[in-house]
């Protein structure tokens, strides 16, 4: 990764990213690596990558060392297959290390292809732990986002209950939040349109605008205009 390092690239990856003070991404810092050229290093090196390199690469001050480490982690958990002490290790791994998966590509790149695989024949308690008592907006994050894969597999259930879970948030919900709550009901809503529709319907009033804006995406103009007037007359 570091003989990839280009420094033309860091100040555009930064303003990207997000990381100027008070932002989210506050202090990370960058190589001034591409994703696609991440991508060409990991399948490259996936298959000798040992778990004290993926340790000392996500705990990397680099951004883009940390998401070459996630994703080798997803290739090794991908190709172990039947190995489930192994995609067990690769879990238990991720699960530790949810301090360095600190920007939404870091979480979004990673968790429905560990976690989601993972929890698709288990219990998904933890992903409702995450999602209401995460310690950042990282790990509440991974809560949400990682159902895409049972959304995948024809199972919308648990997004469904996990928004609810962010609905009912006492505080201000962070805009990345919103973004990624609006973002997978609207896949749930690629599966069965009418459930979200109705799902939305006693609840546009007092959803976040941004997270109402992506949920009703592919909604007509109509249905749009529609459910943003309930939202903002109720305001």
């Amino acid at each position: 990764m570091l003989s990839h390092a280009d420094k033309s690239q860091v100040a555009g990856l930064s303003r990207f990213f997000k990381c100027g003070k008070g932002q989210y991404g506050e202090g990370d810092q960058f190589l001034g690596i591409k994703v696609p050229v991440t991508r060409s290093v990991v399948k490259e090196c996936w298959r000798t990558t040992s778990f004290d390199e993926l340790e000392e690469c996500i705990s990397s001050p680099y951004h883009e060392a940390r998401l070459a480490a996630l994703l080798t982690l997803v290739e090794i958990f991908a190709h172990a297959k039947k190995d489930m002490p192994l995609r067990q290790r690769c879990i238990d791994f991720y699960l530790s290390h949810t301090a360095h998966i600190n920007n939404w590509d870091l979480v979004d790149l990673s968790c429905y292809n560990l976690l989601g695989t993972w929890l698709l024949d288990k219990d998904r308690s933890l992903l409702y732990r995450l999602a209401s008592d995460g310690k950042t907006i990282w790990e509440r994050r991974i809560g949400i986002v990682t159902t895409m894969q049972f959304i995948r597999h024809g199972q919308t259930d648990d997004t469904y209950a996990i928004a609810q879970i962010f609905l009912e948030d006492s505080l201000p919900l962070h805009d990345l939040l919103q973004k990624a709550v609006g973002w997978l009901l609207r896949e749930a809503g690629k599966r069965d349109l009418n459930r979200l529709r109705q799902w939305l319907m006693p609840r546009a009033a007092t959803m976040p605008r941004t997270m109402l804006r992506y949920a009703i995406e592919k909604f007509s103009e109509e249905e749009r205009s529609h459910f943003l007037h309930l939202r903002d007359t109720a305001k």
